[in-house]
Protein backbone atom coordinates (compact mmCIF):
# COMPACT_ATOMS: atom_id res chain seq x y z
CA UNK A 1 0.00 0.00 0.00
CA UNK A 2 1.86 3.33 -0.90
CA UNK A 3 1.98 6.01 1.06
CA UNK A 4 1.50 9.34 -0.81
CA UNK A 5 2.30 12.55 0.62
CA UNK A 6 -0.28 14.75 1.75
CA UNK A 7 1.14 18.76 0.87
CA UNK A 8 2.49 20.10 -2.12
CA UNK A 9 5.67 20.31 -0.61
CA UNK A 10 5.94 16.92 -0.41
CA UNK A 11 4.89 16.17 -3.96
CA UNK A 12 7.36 18.46 -5.13
CA UNK A 13 10.65 16.54 -2.58
CA UNK A 14 9.16 13.27 -4.35
CA UNK A 15 9.40 14.80 -7.66
CA UNK A 16 13.08 16.19 -7.04
CA UNK A 17 13.93 12.10 -6.45
CA UNK A 18 12.43 10.47 -9.27
CA UNK A 19 14.94 11.34 -12.25
CA UNK A 20 18.55 11.28 -12.21
CA UNK A 21 18.53 14.23 -14.92
CA UNK A 22 16.59 17.71 -14.50
CA UNK A 23 16.17 17.79 -17.96
CA UNK A 24 15.76 14.84 -20.03
CA UNK A 25 14.46 15.92 -23.63
CA UNK A 26 11.88 13.12 -25.25
CA UNK A 27 7.96 12.76 -25.33
CA UNK A 28 8.13 9.02 -24.80
CA UNK A 29 8.04 9.20 -21.08
CA UNK A 30 5.97 11.72 -20.52
CA UNK A 31 3.75 10.41 -23.14
CA UNK A 32 3.25 7.17 -21.89
CA UNK A 33 1.97 8.89 -18.79
CA UNK A 34 -0.62 11.25 -20.22
CA UNK A 35 -1.89 8.13 -22.32
CA UNK A 36 -2.53 6.50 -18.67
CA UNK A 37 -4.22 9.47 -17.38
CA UNK A 38 -6.49 10.37 -20.39
CA UNK A 39 -5.18 13.41 -20.54
CA UNK A 40 -7.14 15.51 -23.25
CA UNK A 41 -8.87 19.37 -23.06
CA UNK A 42 -12.37 20.33 -24.75
CA UNK A 43 -11.67 23.84 -25.05
CA UNK A 44 -8.78 25.67 -27.58
CA UNK A 45 -5.52 25.17 -26.52
CA UNK A 46 -3.00 27.65 -27.22
CA UNK A 47 0.63 27.38 -26.45
CA UNK A 48 3.01 29.09 -27.18
CA UNK A 49 7.31 28.85 -27.25
CA UNK A 50 10.23 31.13 -27.76
CA UNK A 51 13.63 32.32 -26.43
CA UNK A 52 11.81 35.74 -24.85
CA UNK A 53 8.50 36.84 -24.09
CA UNK A 54 6.68 33.95 -23.92
CA UNK A 55 5.10 34.80 -20.12
CA UNK A 56 4.44 38.34 -21.91
CA UNK A 57 3.02 36.76 -24.36
CA UNK A 58 0.47 33.94 -22.13
CA UNK A 59 -0.39 36.64 -19.77
CA UNK A 60 -1.47 39.49 -22.84
CA UNK A 61 -3.62 36.59 -24.38
CA UNK A 62 -5.05 35.65 -21.11
CA UNK A 63 -5.85 39.54 -20.28
CA UNK A 64 -8.14 40.02 -23.56
CA UNK A 65 -9.48 36.21 -23.04
CA UNK A 66 -10.74 37.12 -19.20
CA UNK A 67 -11.95 39.99 -20.41
CA UNK A 68 -14.52 39.03 -23.59
CA UNK A 69 -15.77 36.71 -20.56
CA UNK A 70 -13.66 33.69 -21.06
CA UNK A 71 -12.34 31.44 -18.24
CA UNK A 72 -8.76 30.98 -18.97
CA UNK A 73 -6.10 28.80 -17.59
CA UNK A 74 -2.27 29.35 -18.06
CA UNK A 75 0.33 26.92 -17.48
CA UNK A 76 3.76 29.19 -17.08
CA UNK A 77 7.57 28.32 -15.86
CA UNK A 78 9.50 28.65 -13.76
CA UNK A 79 7.96 30.81 -10.96
CA UNK A 80 9.41 34.31 -9.56
CA UNK A 81 8.22 32.66 -5.41
CA UNK A 82 6.29 29.85 -5.02
CA UNK A 83 5.76 26.87 -7.30
CA UNK A 84 1.98 27.73 -7.21
CA UNK A 85 2.28 30.08 -10.05
CA UNK A 86 2.69 28.08 -12.70
CA UNK A 87 -0.49 27.67 -13.11
CA UNK A 88 -3.30 30.54 -13.22
CA UNK A 89 -7.12 30.05 -13.27
CA UNK A 90 -8.92 32.64 -14.19
CA UNK A 91 -6.41 34.98 -13.60
CA UNK A 92 -5.72 33.56 -9.70
CA UNK A 93 -2.66 31.66 -8.77
CA UNK A 94 -4.10 27.69 -7.50
CA UNK A 95 -4.04 26.70 -3.92
CA UNK A 96 -1.37 24.62 -3.79
CA UNK A 97 -3.75 21.95 -1.54
CA UNK A 98 -5.82 21.54 -4.80
CA UNK A 99 -3.14 20.36 -6.46
CA UNK A 100 -2.31 17.36 -4.31
CA UNK A 101 -4.65 14.90 -6.03
CA UNK A 102 -3.34 15.35 -9.69
CA UNK A 103 0.09 14.80 -7.98
CA UNK A 104 -1.11 11.47 -6.90
CA UNK A 105 -3.17 10.65 -9.88
CA UNK A 106 0.45 11.23 -11.90
CA UNK A 107 2.04 8.68 -9.86
CA UNK A 108 -0.45 5.78 -9.55
CA UNK A 109 -0.52 6.42 -13.55
CA UNK A 110 3.14 6.42 -13.67
CA UNK A 111 3.29 2.98 -11.74
CA UNK A 112 0.59 1.39 -12.97
CA UNK A 113 0.77 -2.09 -12.88
CA UNK A 114 4.49 -2.20 -11.64
CA UNK A 115 5.53 -0.88 -15.71
CA UNK A 116 7.29 2.11 -13.71
CA UNK A 117 8.05 5.00 -15.98
CA UNK A 118 10.93 7.58 -14.84
CA UNK A 119 9.25 11.61 -14.92
CA UNK A 120 11.73 14.73 -14.38
CA UNK A 121 10.74 16.93 -11.81
CA UNK A 122 9.52 19.15 -14.52
CA UNK A 123 7.37 16.14 -16.64
CA UNK A 124 5.75 15.11 -13.55
CA UNK A 125 4.57 18.92 -12.13
CA UNK A 126 3.46 19.39 -15.60
CA UNK A 127 1.11 16.25 -16.23
CA UNK A 128 -0.13 17.64 -12.24
CA UNK A 129 -0.97 20.80 -13.69
CA UNK A 130 -2.16 19.71 -17.08
CA UNK A 131 -4.72 17.51 -15.63
CA UNK A 132 -5.96 20.12 -13.09
CA UNK A 133 -6.31 22.41 -16.29
CA UNK A 134 -8.04 19.55 -17.87
CA UNK A 135 -11.00 19.40 -15.51
CA UNK A 136 -11.40 23.03 -14.48
CA UNK A 137 -13.86 23.63 -17.40
CA UNK A 138 -11.88 26.10 -19.43
CA UNK A 139 -12.77 28.20 -22.46
CA UNK A 140 -9.20 28.55 -23.40
CA UNK A 141 -5.96 26.83 -22.28
CA UNK A 142 -3.04 28.87 -22.96
CA UNK A 143 0.31 26.54 -22.24
CA UNK A 144 3.66 28.12 -22.15
CA UNK A 145 6.61 26.28 -23.43
CA UNK A 146 9.61 25.21 -20.91
CA UNK A 147 12.18 24.29 -23.22
CA UNK A 148 12.12 24.73 -26.68
CA UNK A 149 9.06 23.01 -28.10
CA UNK A 150 9.03 19.69 -30.20
CA UNK A 151 10.51 17.49 -27.04
CA UNK A 152 9.07 20.15 -24.09
CA UNK A 153 6.26 18.00 -22.25
CA UNK A 154 3.66 20.73 -22.65
CA UNK A 155 3.70 19.04 -26.53
CA UNK A 156 1.42 16.19 -25.55
CA UNK A 157 -0.98 18.24 -25.74
CA UNK A 158 -1.89 19.48 -29.54
CA UNK A 159 -2.20 22.93 -30.27
CA UNK A 160 -5.34 24.41 -31.49
CA UNK A 161 -3.13 27.79 -31.98
CA UNK A 162 1.06 27.84 -31.64
CA UNK A 163 2.92 30.82 -30.95
CA UNK A 164 6.60 31.27 -31.74
CA UNK A 165 7.71 35.03 -29.52
CA UNK A 166 11.49 35.23 -30.41
CA UNK A 167 14.39 32.70 -31.65
CA UNK A 168 17.74 33.38 -29.89
CA UNK A 169 20.43 31.70 -29.02
CA UNK A 170 19.86 30.23 -25.39
CA UNK A 171 19.65 26.60 -23.60
CA UNK A 172 22.56 25.72 -26.33
CA UNK A 173 23.02 22.15 -24.86
CA UNK A 174 20.01 21.03 -25.44
CA UNK A 175 18.45 23.19 -28.50
CA UNK A 176 21.48 23.36 -30.58
CA UNK A 177 24.28 26.28 -31.15
CA UNK A 178 22.31 28.50 -33.92
CA UNK A 179 19.01 30.16 -34.73
CA UNK A 180 18.20 27.86 -37.50
CA UNK A 181 18.70 24.83 -35.42
CA UNK A 182 16.91 26.51 -32.16
CA UNK A 183 14.22 27.38 -34.51
CA UNK A 184 13.11 23.97 -35.79
CA UNK A 185 13.03 22.63 -31.84
CA UNK A 186 10.53 26.02 -31.49
CA UNK A 187 8.22 24.66 -34.50
CA UNK A 188 7.63 21.48 -33.06
CA UNK A 189 4.72 22.84 -31.79
CA UNK A 190 3.44 23.54 -34.79
CA UNK A 191 0.44 21.28 -36.17
CA UNK A 192 -0.94 20.53 -39.68
CA UNK A 193 -4.19 22.65 -40.98
CA UNK A 194 -4.01 24.47 -37.84
CA UNK A 195 -2.71 28.69 -37.17
CA UNK A 196 0.88 29.28 -36.02
CA UNK A 197 1.67 32.96 -35.36
CA UNK A 198 5.45 33.69 -35.86
CA UNK A 199 5.91 37.16 -34.02
CA UNK A 200 9.43 37.36 -34.46
CA UNK A 201 10.10 40.05 -37.26
CA UNK A 202 13.11 37.84 -38.64
CA UNK A 203 12.67 34.67 -37.69
CA UNK A 204 15.12 31.60 -38.60
CA UNK A 205 13.85 29.68 -42.14
CA UNK A 206 13.78 26.99 -40.41
CA UNK A 207 10.17 27.85 -38.90
CA UNK A 208 8.86 29.22 -42.10
CA UNK A 209 10.20 26.16 -43.64
CA UNK A 210 8.80 23.46 -40.78
CA UNK A 211 5.23 25.41 -41.20
CA UNK A 212 4.98 24.73 -44.91
CA UNK A 213 6.11 21.04 -44.67
CA UNK A 214 3.35 20.04 -42.53
CA UNK A 215 0.98 22.49 -44.28
CA UNK A 216 0.46 24.87 -40.67
CA UNK A 217 -1.32 28.07 -41.34
CA UNK A 218 0.83 30.38 -41.33
CA UNK A 219 0.64 33.81 -39.47
CA UNK A 220 4.13 36.03 -40.05
CA UNK A 221 4.77 39.39 -37.98
CA UNK A 222 4.85 42.01 -41.04
CA UNK A 223 3.01 40.37 -43.48
CA UNK A 224 -0.67 38.95 -41.80
CA UNK A 225 -0.21 41.13 -39.19
CA UNK A 226 1.77 44.09 -37.85
CA UNK A 227 1.52 47.08 -35.75
CA UNK A 228 2.37 50.74 -35.87
CA UNK A 229 2.16 53.56 -33.43
CA UNK A 230 2.94 56.92 -31.52
CA UNK A 231 4.06 57.88 -28.32
CA UNK A 232 0.41 58.12 -27.23
CA UNK A 233 -1.16 55.13 -28.69
CA UNK A 234 -0.85 52.02 -31.46
CA UNK A 235 -2.86 50.29 -34.01
CA UNK A 236 -3.07 46.62 -34.89
CA UNK A 237 -3.59 44.90 -38.13
CA UNK A 238 -4.51 41.84 -39.07
CA UNK A 239 -6.20 39.80 -41.94
CA UNK A 240 -9.28 41.47 -42.17
CA UNK A 241 -9.28 42.96 -39.00
CA UNK A 242 -7.78 46.10 -37.23
CA UNK A 243 -7.81 47.84 -33.69
CA UNK A 244 -7.13 51.39 -33.72
CA UNK A 245 -6.12 54.14 -31.33
CA UNK A 246 -4.84 51.61 -28.76
CA UNK A 247 -3.20 52.32 -25.01
CA UNK A 248 0.22 50.74 -24.43
CA UNK A 249 -0.04 47.38 -22.72
CA UNK A 250 0.06 48.22 -19.33
CA UNK A 251 3.70 45.55 -19.64
CA UNK A 252 5.99 48.09 -20.04
CA UNK A 253 9.31 48.16 -22.54
CA UNK A 254 9.39 48.38 -26.34
CA UNK A 255 9.16 44.49 -26.98
CA UNK A 256 5.71 44.28 -25.54
CA UNK A 257 3.84 45.73 -28.96
CA UNK A 258 5.41 42.81 -30.84
CA UNK A 259 4.09 40.85 -27.53
CA UNK A 260 1.13 42.11 -28.14
CA UNK A 261 0.70 41.85 -31.63
CA UNK A 262 1.60 38.29 -31.51
CA UNK A 263 -1.46 37.52 -28.79
CA UNK A 264 -3.68 39.29 -30.99
CA UNK A 265 -2.78 37.37 -33.95
CA UNK A 266 -3.44 34.43 -31.92
CA UNK A 267 -6.75 35.43 -30.57
CA UNK A 268 -7.86 36.76 -34.38
CA UNK A 269 -6.81 33.14 -35.59
CA UNK A 270 -9.07 31.10 -33.55
CA UNK A 271 -11.80 34.16 -34.14
CA UNK A 272 -14.44 31.74 -35.22
CA UNK A 273 -14.10 29.63 -31.90
CA UNK A 274 -13.09 32.34 -29.27
CA UNK A 275 -14.61 35.67 -30.56
CA UNK A 276 -13.40 39.10 -28.67
CA UNK A 277 -14.13 42.21 -28.89
CA UNK A 278 -12.67 45.58 -29.63
CA UNK A 279 -13.66 46.69 -25.68
CA UNK A 280 -11.70 43.10 -24.50
CA UNK A 281 -8.71 43.75 -26.56
CA UNK A 282 -8.94 47.27 -24.75
CA UNK A 283 -9.29 46.84 -21.28
CA UNK A 284 -7.07 43.58 -21.40
CA UNK A 285 -4.11 45.38 -22.45
CA UNK A 286 -4.22 48.12 -20.17
CA UNK A 287 -5.53 45.34 -17.06
CA UNK A 288 -2.46 42.84 -17.83
CA UNK A 289 -0.12 42.14 -15.40
CA UNK A 290 2.91 39.65 -14.85
CA UNK A 291 5.95 40.39 -12.15
CA UNK A 292 9.07 40.63 -13.03
CA UNK A 293 8.99 41.70 -16.59
CA UNK A 294 10.40 45.58 -16.99
CA UNK A 295 8.55 45.93 -13.37
CA UNK A 296 9.20 49.27 -12.65
CA UNK A 297 8.37 50.22 -8.51
CA UNK A 298 8.10 53.68 -7.91
CA UNK A 299 10.07 54.50 -4.57
CA UNK A 300 13.24 56.35 -3.68
CA UNK A 301 15.69 55.00 -5.17
CA UNK A 302 13.56 53.10 -8.11
CA UNK A 303 13.78 49.52 -8.47
CA UNK A 304 13.12 47.73 -11.58
CA UNK A 305 13.05 43.96 -11.82
CA UNK A 306 13.90 42.10 -14.84
CA UNK A 307 14.05 38.53 -15.22
CA UNK A 308 16.36 39.02 -18.38
CA UNK A 309 18.58 36.18 -18.34
CA UNK A 310 20.09 35.95 -22.27
CA UNK A 311 22.04 38.42 -24.04
CA UNK A 312 18.61 38.80 -26.31
CA UNK A 313 16.48 39.65 -23.26
CA UNK A 314 19.26 42.34 -21.65
CA UNK A 315 19.75 43.92 -25.05
CA UNK A 316 16.11 44.56 -24.65
CA UNK A 317 16.46 45.67 -20.90
CA UNK A 318 19.14 47.93 -21.77
CA UNK A 319 16.88 49.55 -24.91
CA UNK A 320 14.26 49.89 -22.21
CA UNK A 321 16.59 51.41 -18.91
CA UNK A 322 18.03 53.72 -21.93
CA UNK A 323 14.96 55.33 -22.45
CA UNK A 324 13.54 55.98 -19.02
CA UNK A 325 14.37 59.79 -17.35
CA UNK A 326 17.74 60.30 -15.76
CA UNK A 327 19.11 58.84 -13.12
CA UNK A 328 22.63 59.95 -11.32
CA UNK A 329 23.34 56.80 -10.36
CA UNK A 330 22.90 52.47 -11.52
CA UNK A 331 22.97 49.87 -9.08
CA UNK A 332 22.80 46.47 -10.63
CA UNK A 333 22.21 43.41 -8.32
CA UNK A 334 22.89 40.38 -10.51
CA UNK A 335 22.71 36.59 -10.58
CA UNK A 336 22.42 33.96 -13.26
CA UNK A 337 22.99 30.68 -14.14
CA UNK A 338 26.28 28.91 -15.35
CA UNK A 339 25.10 27.76 -18.46
CA UNK A 340 24.46 31.48 -19.87
CA UNK A 341 26.24 33.47 -22.49
CA UNK A 342 27.34 36.08 -19.71
CA UNK A 343 30.43 38.17 -21.09
CA UNK A 344 27.73 39.73 -23.99
CA UNK A 345 24.87 40.83 -21.09
CA UNK A 346 27.68 42.18 -18.85
CA UNK A 347 28.99 43.90 -22.21
CA UNK A 348 25.52 45.40 -23.00
CA UNK A 349 24.81 46.59 -20.05
CA UNK A 350 27.53 47.56 -18.57
CA UNK A 351 27.84 51.08 -19.81
CA UNK A 352 24.62 51.73 -17.95
CA UNK A 353 25.88 50.36 -14.28
CA UNK A 354 27.79 52.26 -12.02
CA UNK A 355 27.86 49.50 -9.20
CA UNK A 356 27.37 45.91 -9.38
CA UNK A 357 26.22 43.82 -6.85
CA UNK A 358 26.75 40.10 -7.66
CA UNK A 359 24.77 37.82 -6.13
CA UNK A 360 25.14 33.72 -5.39
CA UNK A 361 21.56 32.13 -6.15
CA UNK A 362 20.27 29.07 -4.21
CA UNK A 363 21.37 26.36 -6.83
CA UNK A 364 23.49 24.74 -7.93
CA UNK A 365 23.31 25.40 -11.41
CA UNK A 366 23.96 28.77 -10.84
CA UNK A 367 27.27 31.17 -11.21
CA UNK A 368 29.18 32.14 -8.19
CA UNK A 369 29.49 35.54 -7.31
CA UNK A 370 32.43 35.42 -7.13
CA UNK A 371 32.88 34.12 -10.85
CA UNK A 372 30.50 36.85 -12.43
CA UNK A 373 32.81 39.50 -10.94
CA UNK A 374 35.68 37.81 -12.29
CA UNK A 375 33.94 38.08 -15.82
CA UNK A 376 33.37 41.15 -15.49
CA UNK A 377 36.89 42.46 -14.37
CA UNK A 378 38.40 40.93 -17.55
CA UNK A 379 35.63 42.42 -19.45
CA UNK A 380 36.97 46.05 -18.10
CA UNK A 381 40.54 44.74 -18.65
CA UNK A 382 39.70 44.59 -22.39
CA UNK A 383 37.74 47.55 -22.28
CA UNK A 384 40.85 50.08 -20.38
CA UNK A 385 38.76 50.20 -17.51
CA UNK A 386 38.02 53.66 -18.40
CA UNK A 387 35.16 54.23 -16.23
CA UNK A 388 35.71 53.47 -12.21
CA UNK A 389 32.70 50.30 -11.27
CA UNK A 390 32.51 49.35 -8.14
CA UNK A 391 31.84 45.77 -7.71
CA UNK A 392 30.52 43.62 -4.08
CA UNK A 393 29.84 40.25 -3.99
CA UNK A 394 27.06 38.78 -1.92
CA UNK A 395 25.83 35.54 -0.57
CA UNK A 396 21.66 36.12 -1.57
CA UNK A 397 19.84 38.60 -3.52
CA UNK A 398 18.07 40.02 -0.49
CA UNK A 399 21.51 40.67 0.29
CA UNK A 400 22.50 42.30 -2.59
CA UNK A 401 19.33 44.71 -2.90
CA UNK A 402 20.40 45.46 0.91
CA UNK A 403 23.72 46.56 0.12
CA UNK A 404 22.58 48.06 -2.77
CA UNK A 405 19.38 50.06 -0.61
CA UNK A 406 22.22 51.63 1.80
CA UNK A 407 24.44 52.57 -0.68
CA UNK A 408 21.74 54.66 -3.30
CA UNK A 409 20.60 57.86 -3.04
CA UNK A 410 16.71 58.79 -3.27
CA UNK A 411 16.77 59.86 -7.08
CA UNK A 412 19.03 56.75 -8.23
CA UNK A 413 17.57 53.41 -9.53
CA UNK A 414 18.48 49.59 -8.60
CA UNK A 415 17.98 47.33 -10.97
CA UNK A 416 17.57 43.58 -10.40
CA UNK A 417 17.65 41.20 -12.95
CA UNK A 418 19.04 38.20 -14.16
CA UNK A 419 17.72 34.38 -13.19
CA UNK A 420 14.11 34.37 -11.73
CA UNK A 421 16.06 33.28 -8.54
CA UNK A 422 17.53 36.80 -8.61
CA UNK A 423 14.23 38.82 -8.89
CA UNK A 424 12.26 35.93 -7.01
CA UNK A 425 14.79 36.68 -4.31
CA UNK A 426 13.95 39.66 -3.90
CA UNK A 427 10.27 39.10 -4.24
CA UNK A 428 9.68 36.59 -1.39
CA UNK A 429 8.18 38.78 0.87
CA UNK A 430 6.05 41.13 -1.65
CA UNK A 431 7.18 44.00 -3.99
CA UNK A 432 9.93 45.79 -2.29
CA UNK A 433 9.33 49.96 -1.92
CA UNK A 434 12.10 51.58 -1.36
CA UNK A 435 12.75 54.32 1.04
CA UNK A 436 15.36 56.53 0.78
CA UNK A 437 17.92 56.52 3.92
CA UNK A 438 17.20 59.93 4.86
CA UNK A 439 13.00 59.67 4.42
CA UNK A 440 13.17 57.09 7.19
CA UNK A 441 15.54 58.62 10.05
Amino acid sequence: MHTFPQTLEGWLAHCEQLHPQNIDMGLARVGEVARRLALRFDCPVITVAGTNGKGSTCALIESVARQAGYRTGVYSSPHLVRFEERCRIQGDVVDGASLVAHFEAVERARTEGGAEVSLTYFEFTTLAILRLMSQARLDVAILEVGLGGRLDATNIIDADCAVITSVDVDHVEYLGPDRETIGREKAGIMRTGRPVVVSDPMPPQSVIDHAREIGAELWRFGQDFNYSGDKQQWAWAGRGRRYAGLAYPALRGANQLINASGALAALEALRSRLPVTAQAVRLGLAQVELPGRFQVVAGQPTLVLDVAHNPHSVAALTANLDAMAYFPATHAVFGAMADKDLKPMLARIGPLVDHWYFTDLPTPRAETAASLQRQWNALQMVAGGRRQVGTSLHASPEDALRAAMAAADPADRIVVFGSFYTVGGVLKDGVPRLQAKHLSA
